[in-house]
């Protein structure tokens, strides 16, 4: 049973809407694994008494790329974690409208709670009518710095926050009710939040230097990226950047 003192960990789904690239496939397995890994260093670090993940949360990894009866019932959960893609939210493949429509089943049941990361905070957007779309102003991509709105400087609790990037899509408009809690020049809306229900971050609070990397060099040697925007990218991919930060701004909003 759990008690005021030590709640009993949050059941949390980690919905994996795509495959690491190979070296971190190599390490982490899927993107259950980086998210575990992530939330690991979150709670090792927490103030003032660091706490095991697994006092904390319990996790589970649901590939919903590969396998459309992959979701979690809601009843079974606490909240989804939607990971990143290399696929555009705005998309009409099958597995993407059922994603949309499993996330306004999460928003709007009331209980389960959603975190959305990257394509996930787009996701989130589009399940609630916002307006998601390519971004014209081009790619955003390895340690950006972030402005933080009033409230952004509440949940985060940091004055400013470096986060990894990588899209080129984005939520241009706020679902109704939600607050804006960061933004930059290339992309206003970042971060979206409305307590209780969703906490979204544009960026990537789960990637690490050696991660993104790898990302920006096979999406130069594809052609998805040029010469120009990659080199742009390696020379911020080692700068100090927040994830953890972020990932313990996720469990404190898991916890309200």
């Amino acid at each position: 049973m759990g008690s005021e003192s030590s709640p009993a960990p949050i059941r949390l789904a980690i919905l994996e809407a795509d495959t690491p690239v190979p070296g971190v496939q190599a390490k982490y397995g899927s993107y259950g694994g980086v998210f575990t890994h992530l939330f690991e260093r979150a709670c090792a670090s927490l103030s003032p008494k660091p706490q095991p993940l697994t006092s904390v949360l319990r996790l589970s990894a649901h590939d919903i790329v590969n396998d459309l009866e992959a979701y979690p019932d809601p009843e079974t959960i606490d909240a989804v974690l939607i990971s990143g893609s290399k696929y555009s939210a705005y998309e009409d493949e099958e597995w993407i409208v059922r994603l949309v429509r499993y996330t306004r089943r999460c928003l709007e049941g009331g209980r389960v709670r959603v975190v959305g990361v990257c394509f996930g905070h787009q996701i989130v957007g589009r399940a609630l009518g916002a307006d998601v779309a390519r971004n014209v102003r081009g790619w955003e991509l390895s340690v950006t710095q972030c402005e933080l709105s009033d409230e952004g400087k509440k949940i985060f609790g940091v004055e400013k926050l470096a986060i990894h990037q990588m899209h080129r899509d984005a939520v241009f408009s706020l679902p109704p009710g939600a607050v804006a809690l960061a933004r930059t020049d290339v992309c206003a809306i970042q971060s979206m939040y409305v307590p209780r229900r969703y906490l979204t971050v544009q960026g990537h609070p789960e990637f690490t230097a050696d991660m993104v990397t790898e990302i920006l060099e096979m999406r130069r040697y594809g052609g998805i990226l040029g010469q120009d925007v990659f080199e742009d990218g390696m020379r911020r991919v080692s700068d100090k950047q927040d994830g953890v930060v972020v990932a313990q701004a996720f469990l404190r909003f898991l916890r309200e």
